[in-house]
């Protein structure tokens, strides 16, 4: 029995997660206790979490594994740093005087600030953790491997295979791009030329893609040579991000796409700004489909397991489910860089320890939990008007009704979902059923983008009465809001994206009952099985994560109604 604790920090999205024989027990990101969203430091709060779900303090480990190479990150900064001087003087300045006060020794850095001893820590390179992180808690004994990201230490992407055979497992990163050149980096270049903030805007501008036309990929391919494996060489005359501190693209880059869109301006669908998202997403999904190619080619394989932060990109999944030979695909529903320590946790047990795989992920609940006695102790020092509806039945069909007079409801019951996404534990609920439900949730409880797109949470029986899909019960990311699917009716048109499709949660019984019963609820007394899912925060903030949260983002917005495991609040 090994007990091993994943880290990852530093970049953005900080997180741990806890291996107990195998077993995954707990994961959580940094920002849900800190509060601050995309929260790069150490995440001592997580650990602290980790080791308080598993039973265990700091000497119990046998590993602590760090998702990265510090001294091979080190090098490429260094590197390109001293290749691009002297443009890059201040990046060198501020990036040497931060990495060699704490990053570089990052082996002393985590024995302080966790206690644990010296021998116990590990590190594993990025993109192994980003493909261990898919591959060892998927279903498939052998599988394709495609992880695209930012950049990890040098590489940007990784195409490869896996197989398990008598209990051991083996990875094998075969193809890599390296930087600067990189497919998320692209993407993220687009991002700030849109106005949204880098690593944490990319799904505002896959939200926005829907309204646009692809104009522009003539230009994007000047500036992006993709070849016929998906690999691309970026002309870095346009780019900045390898001796930049803040801007991703330069003069040329605005001289050819024009003036940068500021973020307080609102979305015009005739716009430039529109065409070029839908380009850069269409781009995207051309690279990725080509990757995806060239991983089957390379493999032989008709399963595919995605990671890093290119595989959050729910439209160009789906395509790779419709249009390459994979049958089947896996994607970690943490795909970006917080999933990166269940990978270094995973990968340590299985191939450093040589542990046999015993764990697979099914569902995305690994975060804290509060009862139904801890909830009710902290409403009763609010003052707020409350009650506790212990039969479920009455509570759901009090929600419905609710949700019928077109109220929005906050939801929090269990543990916090792993990963980006609200998959109905920290969820806020809307009818689908009124197209104006978009817009009230976007400008009185989000205080958002009018743009941006919701969820459809659905009973997994009834997916084939709204979408594309029908076989929803094989397809893993449909669970967690990773395909982007084609809406089949106009029933639900609140969550259907201006392009006519839907980013889908398939919700199943076994996994979730209390949300899937609740959506059934709803569905009997509307016909619709299908409820409008949105995250449970307010623009700007992370997921909530305990009832303080839920009820202070409740009460700082036009939200109607507030459920907490089965206490009900009431403005």
């Amino acid at each position: 029995m090994a007990n091993i604790l994943g880290v990852s920090c530093f970049y953005h999205d900080a997180a741990a997660c806890l291996v107990k024989d195998g077993i995954v027990v707990a994961a959580s990101d940094e920002e849900r206790f800190s509060r601050k969203k995309h929260d790069s430091g150490f995440p001592v709060h997580a650990i602290e979490f980790c080791l308080r779900k598993g039973g265990l303090n700091i000497n119990d480990l046998d590993a602590l594994v760090f998702y990265e190479k510090p001294f091979k990150k080190f090098h490429r900064l260094l590197a390109t740093s001293l290749a691009t001087f002297p443009k890059s003087y201040r990046f060198f300045r501020e990036s040497m005087t931060t990495w060699l006060g704490e990053k570089f020794w990052m082996k002393s850095v985590i024995q302080k600030r966790t206690g644990i001893d010296l021998d116990k820590i590990f590190f594993v390179e990025h993109h192994l953790c980003h493909a261990a992180s898919s591959y060892l808690p998927s279903p498939y004994q052998e599988a394709a491997i495609l992880t695209i990201d930012g950049v990890g230490e040098w590489t940007t992407t990784t195409i490869g295979h896996a197989v398990t055979k008598n209990g051991s497992s083996k990875i094998d990163l075969n193809s890599e791009m390296h930087f600067p050149h990189s497919l998320g980096l692209l993407y993220s270049a687009f991002t700030a030329w849109l106005g949204f903030e880098v690593n944490e805007g990319e799904y505002k501008v896959m939200g926005m893609a829907p309204y646009g036309k692809p104009e522009f990929l003539d230009k994007i391919h000047k500036v992006a040579r993709l070849d016929d494996d998906g690999f691309l060489q970026l002309d870095m005359s346009y780019f900045s991000h390898h001796y930049h501190l803040e801007q991703t693209y330069t003069q040329k880059f605005v001289d050819l796409f024009g003036k940068p869109r500021q973020s307080v301006e609102g979305i015009d669908p005739n716009s430039l700004y529109v065409n070029v998202a839908s380009s850069i997403q269409k781009f995207t999904e051309e690279a990725v489909l080509k990757m995806a190619m060239k991983a089957h080619k390379d493999s032989g394989c008709n399963k595919l397991v995605l990671a890093g932060g290119v595989a959050l990109n729910s439209v160009a999944n789906y395509r790779i489910l419709k249009e390459t030979p994979f049958e089947e695909i896996f994607v970690q529903p943490a795909a970006g860089d917080s999933g990166g320590a269940m990978g270094a946790a995973l990968y340590a047990d299985h191939v450093i320890f040589g542990n046999p795989r015993k764990f697979q992920l099914d569902h995305a609940y690994w975060g804290e939990e509060f009862n139904q006695g801890e909830i009710e102790d902290f409403l009763k020092t609010t003052g707020a008007k409350w009650e506790r509806i212990e039969d479920d039945e009455k509570l759901f069909s009090l929600i419905t009704e609710n949700l019928q007079k077109k109220k929005v409801i906050g939801w929090m019951q269990g543990r916090a979902e792993w990963g980006p996404r609200a998959l109905g534990n920290r969820s806020i609920l809307a009818d689908p059923r009124f197209a104006e439900m978009k817009d009230i949730v976007n400008s009185k409880i989000k205080f958002r983008e009018a743009f941006r797109p919701f969820a459809p949470s659905v009973a997994l029986e009834s997916v084939k009465d709204h979408f594309e899909m029908k076989d929803a019960e094989r397809h893993q990311p449909s669970r967690y809001m990773l395909y982007v699917v084609p809406i089949t009716t106009d029933a639900i048109p609140a969550v259907k994206h201006a392009d006519g499709t839907g980013r889908l949660q398939a919700v199943e019984r076994k996994v979730n009952p209390r949300y899937y019963d609740m959506i059934k609820t709803h569905g009997k007394a509307t016909g619709v099985d299908v409820v409008l899912n949105t995250s449970f925060n307010l623009k700007g903030e992370p997921i909530v994560n305990t009832p303080r949260d839920a009820f202070s983002t409740f009460t700082r917005c036009e939200m109607d109604m507030l459920v907490m495991q089965n206490a009900v609040v009431y403005k």
